[in-house]
């Protein structure tokens, strides 16, 4: 048994019966490789148990404290039921991107059972070329991206045999009063580490006043984020498209910018974003607040757990020219990293530990059914660092991945990129008062990529990815 952290804790917490919080990862894989050798669910169901020992989170079953005394505990060891949580689905014909998309959005619509360890698996059959698809559906309280991408390749062959078992131990169930004698222990704990996280934030606020940078308050605390088509009450439908760039692409114009693979991401984002903005509102003149998962644990062996912070930053989708964005992005990231750094990365995370679960959950379902401008942020936009090299599946060929966080109250909107070996594979995930068709939010993304490579004098014939899905 192991408590969750505070910062997992509000993750669960945050979930309402339209606020879902799972995260989702796709991967396609050619099956090409293994000649006339079939590969079905069974199969997978096999690979993955003989994997179990190695997917510790996928053996995690969600235990509550009685009266919610105490944040909730994971019990490690528990049985899997792998026809429950591994489940066939074949979607439409004639099986390209936009079927996979529009199937992975309903998988998406759904949330997952908390009586039940926290994640289900889709085996997807019906792909165009005889391809398969693996759709990972994760609460967020399980893991984050870093965490994901690690649990990920532990779940692909990548370099070494898999070290397969036939069995697994589980543990027994905590008594009540076991769950109790636990939390006050642990409360009690928690009190002893107050004055660090007091000292913590004292040094924070310490060196953002002694800085040489001029962070005023705009960049210290979240402004208001202007209204806008994506900031609503969000409804239970989620809606997902993708599209990918070629990796070599984007470092080529960062490059010739000077700017970061993420300020590209973020550049991108923003321009995509004011086409929209044009589209639905009538008008994009003000920055939108973005808010950007940065990680402070990188750790490879790190499977499960939270260990990020939100960087609010402004997004600049004011600006009409492309070249212009780019550069109020750079500086813009520049200034939120500063102010992150200089706060502390981990003070959100510190002061969560102090959330008290009943008048959490009260919180955030008070929150989700009010329909009135989100006063913290517009969108939450990710970019996380994926395998460098193909995985495997079973022996199959891991071609791309694909990977979105879930939507935030008052959000309809989230943008998720993952690199994989050569490839910038962008994801979108909306509900469905937000955009009736997600991909003409990823359409826009690539238009906006062309846009900046047109305005940096480079080509705008981006180049072809031969191993991902056709538009």
């Amino acid at each position: 048994m192991k408590r969750l952290s505070g910062w997992d804790a509000v993750l669960l917490y945050s979930e309402t019966p339209t606020v879902h919080m799972h995260t989702l990862k796709l991967a396609v894989i050619a099956l090409d490789a293994l000649g006339d050798r079939t590969f079905g669910v069974e199969d997978f169901r096999k690979v993955i148990h003989g994997r179990l020992h190695k997917l510790d989170p996928f053996r995690y079953e969600l235990i509550d404290i009685p009266f919610k005394f105490h944040h909730p505990m994971w019990r490690e060891n528990c049985e899997v039921d792998l026809d429950y949580h591994i489940r066939p689905y074949r979607i439409d014909a004639p099986g390209g991107r936009r079927e996979l998309d529009d199937a992975v959005g309903r998988i998406a619509s759904t949330p997952l059972d908390r009586s039940r360890p926290l994640w289900e698996m889709y085996f997807i059959e019906g792909l165009a070329d005889g391809k398969i698809a693996v759709l990972g559906k994760i609460h967020h309280a399980l893991a984050d991206g870093v965490a994901s991408a690690n649990l990920m390749a532990r779940g692909m062959d990548l370099q070494t045999a898999p070290d397969d078992r036939d069995s697994y131990a589980t543990d027994p169930a905590p008594t009540k009063a076991e769950l109790v004698r636990s939390a006050f222990g642990d409360h009690l704990r928690q009190i002893a580490r107050l004055p660090g996280v007091v000292r913590y934030t004292a040094e924070g606020l310490g060196r953002v006043r002694r800085s040489k940078y001029d962070l005023g308050p705009e960049l210290t605390r979240p402004f208001t984020p202007p209204p806008t088509f994506m900031n609503h009450m969000v409804d239970g439908t989620r809606r997902f498209a993708t599209a990918s760039l070629a990796l070599a692409d984007v470092k080529e114009t960062g490059k010739h910018l000077g700017v970061t693979i993420n300020d590209m991401v973020l550049a991108i984002s923003a321009g995509a974003l004011r086409t929209l903005l044009q589209k639905y509102d009538g008008h994009a003149d003000h920055p939108l607040l973005a808010s950007v998962p940065v990680s402070f644990d990188f750790s490879r062996d790190r499977i499960s757990g939270n260990y990020f912070t939100g960087v609010m930053m402004t997004l600049p989708v004011e600006l009409a020219d492309p070249i212009e964005r780019v550069r109020a992005v750079h500086d813009a990231a520049v200034a939120a990293k500063e102010t992150n750094h200089l706060m502390g990365p981990e003070l959100v995370s510190r002061w969560s530990a102090y959330f008290p679960p009943a008048p959490a959950e009260a919180m955030f379902r008070w929150l989700a059914n009010k329909d009135g401008q989100n006063k913290v942020l517009n969108l939450p936009i990710s970019n996380v660092p994926g395998p460098r090299e193909h995985g495997r599946v079973g022996g199959a060929l891991v071609t791309e991945i694909y990977s979105v966080g879930p939507l935030t109250t008052g959000s309809g909107l989230n943008i998720t990129v993952w690199s994989y070996v050569d490839q910038l594979n962008v994801s979108v995930l909306s509900d469905g008062a937000t955009l009736a068709d997600a991909h003409e939010l990823t359409a826009a993304m690539v238009e906006a990529f062309v846009d900046i490579r047109r305005a940096a004098g480079q080509s705008e014939e981006l180049t072809v990815v031969d191993a991902v899905m056709a538009p």
